[in-house]
Parts: structure tokens; C-alpha cells; sequence
């Protein structure tokens, strides 16, 4: 652990229990205001001291947690110059390519419509009256 970290967490862990000791043990017991405050105020700066060391341990972390995204740094975000040409270069071919497909490929016209429609093969429907005699012989039924 380097040097900056490990001394924001051993005065952390210091201020911490002295302050703790100064308003739980000293302050309570005795009903004195000022020493709980103080002991308060000391505890409340371990606790800072604490966190901020244990965020910046955790920041400069280099181990590679399976399945941790927070705790690993990010790869394969970056190309070289010339990996960046080789891409570009092969995305204009298939670019060029695709253009040239849709430009070279005429589609097939439609087939014309006959000029005369097909013979009716179906019967032709029944008659006003007849479709309403029926329905009043149903009706009646």
C-alpha cells in the first residue's frame, strides 16, 4: 500500500478511537459538554480520514476481480493509428460495395396487366326478391 493511503488510514483509525474514547468514556460519564464535543469532532475527522484513505486504496487497485467492472480498468477501448486505418479503409470497401449493389441491380418490372379481364366462371347471384323470400320463409319457421 503506498505511503498516502496507509497514513490517511492509520490517522484515521487513530482519530477514530480517540475520539472515541474521549466522548463515550471521558464526556458521557462526567456530563461534560465540551470533551463529548471535542470527542465527537475527533471521530467525525477519523471516519473522513478512514473513507477518503479506503476510496483512493480502492482507486489505485489493479486486481482483477472476476466479474467486477468497478475494480479492473478498461481495455479494448483504443486503437492504434494504424488499426484505426486498417478499419476504416475495409468499412469504405464494404460501403463501396453496398452502393455499387444497389446502383448495378435493376429490379424486375411487374408483369402488365392483361388487357381484358378473365372470363367469370361463378354463377351469378341471386336476385333481390329471391334472397327475400328466403329470408321471410326463415323467418317464419
Amino acid at each position: 500500500m503506498p505511503l498516502p493511503q496507509g497514513v490517511l488510514l492509520c490517522l484515521g483509525m487513530l482519530l477514530l478511537s480517540v475520539g472515541g474514547v474521549l466522548a463515550l468514556c471521558v464526556g458521557l460519564p462526567y456530563h461534560s459538554a465540551p470533551l463529548f464535543g471535542v470527542g465527537l469532532f475527533l471521530g467525525l475527522g477519523g471516519v473522513g480520514l478512514l473513507v477518503s484513505g479506503v476510496c483512493m486504496a480502492m482507486r489505485n487497485l489493479q486486481v482483477a476481480v472476476p466479474g467486477h467492472f468497478l475494480l479492473h480498468p478498461r481495455t479494448g477501448t483504443r486503437f492504434s493509428p494504424r488499426q484505426s486505418m486498417a478499419i476504416q479503409r475495409r468499412l469504405d470497401r464494404i460501403r463501396r460495395e453496398m452502393s455499387e449493389d444497389s446502383v448495378s441491380r435493376i429490379p424486375d418490372p411487374e408483369p402488365p396487366l392483361p388487357s381484358t379481364p378473365p372470363p367469370w366462371t361463378m354463377e351469378p347471384p341471386p336476385s333481390y326478391d329471391t334472397v327475400m323470400k328466403s329470408q321471410e320463409r326463415s323467418e317464419q319457421l
